[in-house]
């Protein structure tokens, strides 16, 4: 039987226009006015109506149905977003109000923030809020929140759990989908239990967390992730291979998933001679408990429709019904919970259906003409998912994976025994622990293969090369797509696009193979890409290096050392103590020995000054203050310490203001290195009459928009760094702050897109050095 559907029979399309009105419609309506887009939703029915009265059929039918569900979609998703938007709880929300708010958790907390120096933890967890209590008054309502915690005792509850937690509540980002969010204080308390699903679930997690236990590091992390989508273990490095080789959907519930258990059920009933009833009940029950295992929310579910459309196409061998399903699929989910129109993970769901059902077949048909039937479905279903969904993919990634096609066709046969493996020893773990470990001993050898085809894949250069982020960057890859197909439809137009294509990958291979090894030869500076946080490396010969600022979590800065062998570190300076800059100084230590750390003279917060005191006192590492206008020389490397003239009080933020900040000069380039110093700490360094110029400038507080111009005017410097985590929340950096820099002719560098960033000289010249992208 073949894996995918006949290629010769017609889709049927007709409500896919119904299915991407609706869409469209939750995923941009989101960010109007609630009031715009319900007359939007009156405009788009009326002309439903309109079209319908006009008793035409065909597309004026197809035209009508799809402004009927536009409407529909209006009509939901602005009743949605008012009641985020309006309510007491939004009111408080906007004066910033300290709640008490009962609550139940809707999905499972997640560590935001890996343990830093004092072990401290950042905690996610979702919860829809029932009663909120401020000032005494107390409301009724049903409104999702997002709680922040650094409390990690919430890593310990399950969905359905009713809690009680206090805080002070913010207003969240535009387009988030929840009405606030809330910056939790101390422990939640526990009001009741699970359900008896939840619970269950909870179980067979923990029971396959456990049957792992045994297996190394990394396939250790990775099999639940493939199985369950609990990615709490998975090693940062994995994790950064697999985004490389685009990958990372193996590690996210979806219809496949729900494909592999339901199918590896219909094959082993097929094989025992079972009735097509009884294949279809079995089949029924391996889902539902697959749904429980993964955990029934909505993510899990959306999976479990588009695996069972899937599966529909693969089992019947057909696609006419399929495409229709799908649509219908879509249209449902999105009318039910209008935020998922805007979930990269929907997207990636239904845009990986409708490869296999639209793209993958002809394919096949095309490719049995010159290779066996099941290499041509092992190459079809890849190529096709990745086409689909390689639009989505930049957006989010900013890169384009060059080997994405080949690594998935790669990891195809191992994703199945992954899978199936896991599941069984998450079933066997709770009744039977020794077998389950033993069963997971059987699925180590698929995961560590997919470990090694992501390592080997990720080191390759040119693995993936640098493209727009966002919808700039979907929109022009989806129409290099669509000029793709149309051009090799055409006979005389299919050579040319194929030596162009060649010469391109030539090109791209070449010039990623032309690109230096990591380090460069001769670097001297290196912003590390460690996230939303600050880490800069100046090399002091000798693999010894001076390191300012540790960034957010360990693993991060640790990665960034070991990439440019450095052995020793005498010298840590921490410009000051919030967590992005000093949480990841026990990475900077690992395997490293550390000479002294030096701190600003503001000891503040007072949580990451302890734990620095406490950590230093218990690795015997000495602390020093520096003192104003200091100088030191390492190496090649000459700084000075050019504030704080004093600790800050009173101002926008003192821990901020309080940092120092170095000039260091290296050769003929002087760089400052600026900590997070708001306008405030800026207009007292101008002031002062320091000569504040320098080739470089690593951006103030990640490129915040408060910046004093006098201060960017002072410094004129040619080239800025920025170190800003992708996708942040903050803002970060200010587009009118680059703006300004670039309009002044500076050449601006940012870890989010560019990676590591070194500093080189060559040839008396300062030459810049991305990792990735230039």
């Amino acid at each position: 039987m073949p894996l995918l559907p006949a290629a010769d029979e017609q889709v049927d399309v007709r409500l896919v226009p119904a299915a991407l009105a609706t869409w469209l419609v939750a995923w941009q309506g989101r960010l109007l006015p609630p009031a715009v887009l319900l007359g939007l939703g009156a405009l788009a029915a009326v002309l439903a109506l309109l079209l319908l009265l006009s008793r035409r059929g065909g597309r004026v039918l197809v035209v009508a149905t799809a402004c009927g569900c536009a409407a529909s979609s209006a009509l939901v998703t602005s009743f949605h977003a008012d009641a985020l938007t309006d309510g007491p709880l939004r009111r408080l929300a906007d004066r910033e109000a300290a709640v008490r708010l009962e609550a139940v958790l809707t999905a499972d907390p997640r560590r935001a923030l890996r343990a830093g120096v004092g072990g401290r933890e950042l905690v996610v967890a979702r919860v829809r809020v029932e009663a909120l209590t401020a000032a005494g008054r107390r409301h009724r309502l049903r409104t999702p929140v997002v709680v922040l915690s650094s409390d990690t005792s919430w890593l310990g509850l399950l969905p359905s759990q009713r809690v009680q937690v206090e805080g002070r509540l913010r207003t969240p980002e535009r387009g988030d989908d929840v009405a606030a969010v809330l910056s939790g204080r101390g422990p939640p308390v526990v009001l009741s239990g699970p359900t008896a699903v939840h619970r269950a679930a909870g179980h067979l997690r923990a029971g396959l967390r456990e049957a792992v236990e045994p297996l190394p590091e990394r396939e250790q992390g990775l099999l639940p992730g493939l199985v369950v989508g609990d990615v709490s273990r998975l090693s940062p490095e994995v994790r950064e291979d697999f985004r490389t080789l685009g990958l990372t959907h193996l590690t996210a519930v979806s219809g496949s998933n729900v494909a592999i258990v339901t199918g590896a059920v219909l094959l082993l009933a097929r094989a025992l001679g079972l009735r097509l009833l009884l294949r279809g009940v079995l089949a029924a029950l391996a889902l539902a408990g697959f749904v429980v295992l993964a955990r029934p929310d909505p993510s899990v579910l959306r999976a479990a429709v588009m695996g069972s459309i899937g599966l529909l196409a693969l089992v019947s061998g057909t696609r006419r019904s399929a495409m229709p399903a799908l649509a219908a699929a879509v249209i449902l989910l999105v009318l039910v919970s209008p935020s998922l129109a805007a979930a990269p993970g929907f997207a990636l769901s239904v845009l990986a259906t409708a490869g296999l059902l639209v793209l993958a077949p002809p394919w096949r048909e095309r490719l049995r003409r010159h290779v066996p039937g099941w290499l041509a479905d092992a190459l079809a279903v890849p190529a096709a998912a990745q086409v689909a969904c390689g639009p989505v993919v930049v957006a989010i990634s900013a890169q384009l994976g060059l080997l994405s096609v080949p690594a998935n066709l790669l990891a195809v046969p191992a994703v199945a025994p992954a899978t199936v493996t896991g599941v069984l020893a998450a079933l066997l773990a709770p009744v039977w622990l020794p077998a389950a470990q033993a069963v997971a001993w059987l699925g180590w050898l698929p995961t560590a293969w997919l470990v090694l085809v992501a390592r080997v894949g990720a080191g390759i250069p040119g693995a993936a090369v640098p493209w727009p982020d966002g919808m700039a960057g979907a929109l022009l890859l989806a129409l290099l797509t669509v000029l793709g197909f149309l051009a090799v439809r055409h006979r005389r137009l299919r050579l040319t696009v194929a030596a162009v294509a060649a010469g391109v990958l030539v090109a791209t291979a070449g010039l990623a193979l032309a690109r230096p090894a990591w380090p460069p030869d001769g670097w001297f500076l290196v912003a590390c890409d460690v996230g939303q946080g600050d880490a800069v490396v100046l090399n002091a010969g000798g693999g010894s290096a001076v390191v300012v600022d540790a960034g957010p979590e360990p693993a991060t800065v640790d990665r960034c050392l070991d990439d440019l062998r450095v052995e020793r570190v005498p010298l840590v300076v921490l410009t000051h103590l919030h967590a992005d800059h000093v949480d990841g100084l026990t990475g900077v230590a690992r395997g490293r020995p550390v000479g002294v750390v030096q701190l600003g003279p503001l000891q503040e917060p007072e949580q990451q000054a302890a734990d620095v005191l406490r950590w230093a006192d218990d690795a015997d590492v000495p602390l020093q203050v520096p003192a104003l206008g200091e100088r030191r020389r390492l190496g090649d490397l000459r700084w000075t310490v050019l504030a704080p003239a004093r600790g800050f009080r009173g101002t926008s933020s003192d821990p901020n203001n309080s940092s120092l900040v170095l000039r260091l000069e290296v050769g003929s380039t002087s760089v400052l290195l600026t900590g997070d110093v708001e306008p405030e700490a800026q207009r007292d360094l101008v002031r002062r009459g320091l000569d504040l110029r320098a080739t470089v400038l690593k951006l103030p507080h990640h490129g915040s928009r408060h910046q004093e111009p006098a201060f960017l005017d002072a410094v004129g410097a040619r080239v800025v760094l920025t170190s800003v985590g992708a996708d942040n929340t903050y803002g970060h950096p200010a587009a009118d702050v680059l703006e300004r820099l670039t309009a002044s002719g500076a050449r601006s560098f940012r870890t989010d897109l560019h990676g590591d960033v070194a500093l080189v000289h060559r040839d008396g010249r300062l030459v810049v050095v991305p990792r990735r992208g230039g």
